[in-house]
């Protein structure tokens, strides 16, 4: 039988691995990779790290692999910066057939799974052995520790959409888990096991913005955070769902929606920064709306997360840690006209380290505020910034919609300098490819 994921196996010999060294590092048997490199088996996510982390390449490279792509993917050389009179923006990967089709099961599965979080537990015969139970608990917590390293892949991988057919894998053995539960507690903690994965796969549609996906997936995590009155994921399920209404500029809806995550959040973990976040993210309805007052309040709230003690968040599912509530608040003076409080909230906001998704928003809307000045200018000077690190990043979601909405601040009178229309075009086509 020939070799399906040739590039594979040239770069498990390129290493000096046969099939029985590349196992046992692994920790599988022989014949698991040699499956593995005919195309029989596709490895489960936490084997997929591993392979990563042996075979020295990216999780996008092993992707291309094992879904057949036979062309050579040396480690990704930096994308040069676009100068002021050069190149149109990187395009990002075409997401072609497959990728649709991850994305249809990815859906099929999170909906069947969705459906057996709200059935009751079924009857699977007598009453399991103690060393049967502690068994099928370290199960879980396995499960428990993959969903935080599918975080982890999803935080580190620019194309998020790489990400479908790991959290697809994991879905699928959620359904059968969950149609398997012998008792009311196994079926509860797979409900905390499936409204983290959910919202996982909520982000990765909202990152591509297809809305009506991500809000189905919050929604079923909402639902499986009831169930198993997991109070703070429930909150933060509900929080991203309001997320949805804040990019359709629904802020009353939002509004609605986040009252009900604060009022979930208190029954949370005092010691978690959940309603904090939930603070926050009010605070950017209220400012939609023009309630200055409201806004204030909320801020000020969200900001009492450095007052707590120890963690505060335990990354994934919830990653607040207050370390944004300066850009948070210049955005949030912005969309309120207060240009003075804004400028200061950003310039404080971009005074450290971060990542370049996070400077790159900051930077967006100091360009959105210098168009509001007609400071043409620094207006050039932030925006190609900004500009930049979305083609550099391909970070198309959310500093996507940050570019574009400093975009519909140019006037036709700003649009009448040559230099200003040229980032305009460089903006359409950056939003354009990534359509």
């Amino acid at each position: 039988m020939a070799v399906k994921r040739r590039r594979f196996v040239e770069r498990r010999k390129a290493l000096g691995f046969s099939q029985e060294t590349l196992a046992e590092k692994i920790g599988v048997d022989r014949t698991t990779i040699a499956r593995l490199e005919h195309g029989v088996t596709t490895p489960y996510p936490y084997t997929r790290l591993k392979l990563c982390k042996i075979l020295e390449v990216t999780a996008e490279q092993l992707d291309h692999w094992l879904m057949g792509g036979d062309e050579d993917m040396s480690p990704p050389v930096p994308t040069p910066r676009p100068t002021a009179a050069g190149p149109g923006p990187v395009r990002s990967e075409p997401t072609g057939v497959l990728d649709d089709m991850h994305r249809r099961e990815l859906l099929r599965l999170i909906s069947v799974a969705g459906a057996l979080t709200a059935l009751p537990t079924g009857n699977h015969g007598a009453a399991l052995l103690p060393a049967t139970l502690a068994h099928e608990a370290g199960d879980l917590d396995q499960y428990a520790e993959l969903n935080a390293h599918l975080w982890q892949v999803f935080g580190l991988t620019r194309p998020k959409r790489l990400v479908y057919p790991l959290v697809q894998e994991q879905a699928a053995v959620l359904v059968d888990r969950l149609d398997r539960a012998r008792t009311g507690a196994e079926h509860r903690r797979l409900c905390v096991l499936a409204c983290d994965l959910f919202q996982l796969a909520g982000e990765i549609f909202f990152d591509a913005d297809q809305y009506a996906e991500a809000a189905h997936c919050y929604s079923l995590a909402a639902s499986a955070g009831r169930e198993s009155r997991s109070y703070d994921r429930w909150a933060c399920a509900l929080t991203r769902q309001a997320f949805v209404n804040l990019y359709d500029q629904q802020y009353s809806r939002a509004v609605t929606v986040l009252d009900a995550a604060a009022r979930i959040a208190q029954r949370g973990d005092s010691q978690l920064s959940t309603r904090h976040w939930v603070a926050a993210v009010q605070a950017q309805a209220f400012a939609g709306l023009g309630d200055r007052e409201a806004c204030e309040h909320a801020l000020d709230t969200a900001e009492q997360v450095h007052g707590l003690n120890g963690p505060v968040s335990p990354g994934g599912w919830l990653r607040f840690d207050g370390s944004r509530i300066r850009e948070e608040r210049g955005a949030c003076h912005l969309a309120l006209g207060q240009v003075d409080l804004a400028e200061r909230a950003l310039f404080a906001a971009s005074d450290g380290t971060m990542s370049p998704r996070r400077r790159g928003g900051i930077l967006a809307d100091l360009a959105l505020l210098s168009a509001q000045r007609t400071d043409i200018d620094r207006m050039l000077r932030y925006g190609s910034e900004a500009v930049g690190i979305a083609e550099q990043t391909h970070s198309v979601g959310y500093l996507g919609r940050k570019v574009q909405g400093f975009q519909r601040q140019l006037t036709p009178a700003l649009l009448a300098d040559a230099q200003v229309a040229q980032l305009n075009d460089r903006i359409t086509g950056l939003l354009t490819a990534a359509a």
